[in-house]
């Protein structure tokens, strides 16, 4: 087993297609040292995975990815470590997220339909375990032939700028990280250049650090090597710990895969270990 680890992975209980248990046997396939689970706004896929986990004897990192706002913004913070005995907590915490989203769903569908899209959200919530979000929807479109990719969707009729996608209204950031370190959690700011610009993450670092934020990725499927030296550099500035991984999602992400990303990604275990030691 090397010493690499995974910290950032979705299943099919979020916008994944593949199962809790079907991420514990890749890893191990891999020869991963750890890997976390950490679906959208949900917890129900924890159990399957630690129990597969006991079953494999490979380390398995209980987490969450919450959608959250700032400054007109999404952002998305992992919580990374969530013990059993919160996680009803977290559920309620997460409810208002996931019932503004299940209204954002069914305007998004009803316009679609109106573009001439058969699409339809109760035969969504049949096929998916989890919750549903634009890749899902992105994914049914793929299927039917009205898009080449899910990527497509996303640059045109889904898109929030150029489509007919009208985001819900989002917790603040501040406070879902206030939540998570309240819980016992390790509060990681996801992919922040995917979101902010290097002056804009400066500012949220500030904001975010006193509010419990821990730790930043610096390790992603998608960072450039300058990228990674970036983030590493801002990390130790502001005294933020290192987190990374590669935002598995199997076949609706085809191109990231467990673990290695596109190819160059690594996260060293010890990030794991020094991020472990903050609960």
């Amino acid at each position: 087993m090397n010493r690499i680890c995974d910290l950032h992975t979705h299943s099919y209980y979020s916008d994944g297609t593949a199962s809790p248990a079907g991420i514990l046997a890749l890893a191990q396939e891999k020869g991963l040292s750890a890997v976390a689970l950490t679906d959208h706004n949900t917890v129900q896929g924890l159990p399957e995975f630690l129990q597969a986990a006991q079953e494999s004897g490979l380390r398995a990192i209980p987490g969450i990815e919450i959608s959250t706002g700032y400054a007109g913004r999404e952002l998305h913070i992992v919580g990374l470590f969530l013990q059993e005995a919160v996680w009803d907590r977290v559920t309620d915490y997460v409810s208002v997220i996931n019932t503004r989203k299940e209204e954002s769903n069914r305007r998004l569908i009803a316009a679609l339909r109106g573009l001439g899209y058969d699409l339809d959200l109760d035969d969504l919530k049949r096929k998916h375990k989890g919750n549903i979000n634009r890749a899902i929807i992105a994914a049914e479109m793929v299927e039917k032939g009205y898009l080449p990719e899910i990527r497509d969707g996303f640059k045109g009729v889904l898109s929030a700028r150029n489509g007919v996608y009208v985001p819900p209204e989002r917790i603040p950031a501040l406070e879902a990280i206030a939540f998570l370190r309240s819980v016992g959690a390790v509060p990681v700011l996801a992919h922040p250049y995917l979101n902010l610009k290097q002056d804009e993450l400066e500012r949220f670092i500030a904001e975010a650090k006193p509010c419990g934020l821990l730790a930043m990725e610096t390790r992603y499927s998608t960072y450039t090597p300058e990228t990674t030296e970036a983030a590493v550099r801002t990390a130790a500035q502001y005294g933020l710990l290192e987190s990374g991984g590669s935002d598995y999602h199997g076949g609706n992400k085809p191109d990231i895969d467990l673990g290695s990303g596109r190819g160059s990604l690594c996260v060293p275990a010890e990030l794991l270990t020094l991020l472990e030691k903050m609960q």
